[in-house]
């Protein structure tokens, strides 16, 4: 890793497009085949429903309204042929301009940006913390004295959700911790970072099996494991989506599982919750959460449809775990 220092900081030449969200997709083809690596496009296109219902994540909110613009940013360094490149972007823009299509005002705005170890920058922000009597904290703080006897779990999210300090996945926790045991195997649907079983195996589960749609959950979540000295044979992670793939759907196998937890979105609790139970034991405890307060009714009505008691209903902020048994 480098040390990026104020003497060894390296400029960067941003070029940002102004363009319009129907050029976008084609645009960004094009700056590729110009020998551009890497972009980013900022537009305010929402989500389709498909898109919606893939991300498994502690909370979607929603975005401003569609303006039809885009804006299409690429980097090169200093000691590249900018003024080539520049011109093959150009050269490219006129043509699709010349095929009938929107690109909007078309212009190019140069500034200079720091090169910084992006995908570790994040770090800053994550700090150590506590789950009640459970200490959070990410491998590269070394634990205090004081905390030496409390349960720890250390989480490196990289680049996949899930560090422990949104609402929803405490609540889960909490409900983990009051649930689990040594013979507990666990289904942590929407893994992330592994967080939940960390936790569930920490706190004595048997064994933990998670699914995830992002491959950057599954490496992620591995690699937490490692961190926290949980042998390979304790976990598996599995890429796919429970809802409706059927292969994962067989991998993961029925009646397996004494608990199921699920911080994902209302709306995808929904029509996973009946195939959950599918999975669970008789007796089996399935623990979901990210359900903002609104759509707590949407949630309990759709456990209580596939068949599952409601043992508790828990809140902490404007978030809600519905924590449910298969009888």
């Amino acid at each position: 890793m480098r040390n990026w220092n104020k003497e060894n900081t390296v400029k960067w030449n941003k070029y940002t497009l102004l363009t319009t969200t129907e050029a976008e997709d084609l645009i960004s083809s094009m700056m590729m085949d110009a020998g551009i690596e890497g972009i980013e496009i900022e537009d305010k296109v929402p989500l389709s429903e498909k898109d919606r219902s893939q991300m498994f994540v502690d909370i979607l909110p929603e975005g401003p309204a569609d303006d039809g613009i885009a804006r299409i940013s690429f980097y090169l360094e200093p000691e590249q042929d900018n003024g080539a490149i520049l011109a093959a972007v150009q050269e490219g823009l006129d043509e699709i301009r010349g095929w009938g299509v929107d690109v909007g005002a078309g212009t190019i705005e140069a500034s200079q940006t720091e090169d910084k170890d992006w995908i570790n920058n994040w770090k800053e922000y994550f700090h150590q913390f506590y789950v009640d009597d459970i200490l959070i904290t990410p491998s590269w703080e070394p634990v205090k004295s004081k905390d030496q006897g409390k349960l720890l779990i250390q989480i490196d999210p990289g680049t996949a959700f899930g560090t422990g300090m949104h609402e929803t996945t405490q609540l889960c926790i909490r409900q983990i911790k009051k649930y689990v045991t040594e013979e507990t195997v666990l289904l942590d649907v929407g893994t992330g970072s592994g967080i939940l079983s960390i936790a569930a195996l920490k706190l004595g589960a048997k064994r933990a099996l998670g699914t995830d749609l992002d491959p950057c959950a599954i490496s992620a979540s591995k690699e937490n494991m490692e961190v926290n000295g949980i042998p390979a044979e304790k976990f598996r992670v599995l890429e796919g989506n429970l809802i409706d793939d059927c292969r994962i759907q067989e991998q993961v196998g029925c009646e397996q599982y004494d608990m199921v937890t699920a911080n994902i979105l209302a709306e995808v609790l929904v029509p996973l919750t009946p195939v959950v139970v599918q999975h669970l034991k008789k007796g089996g405890i399935y623990i979901t959460s990210g359900i903002i307060e609104e759509k707590e009714t949407v949630v309990a009505d759709a456990v209580r449809e596939a068949g599952l008691e409601i043992l508790e209903v828990t809140h902490q902020g404007e978030w809600v775990s519905v924590t449910a048994r298969k009888n």
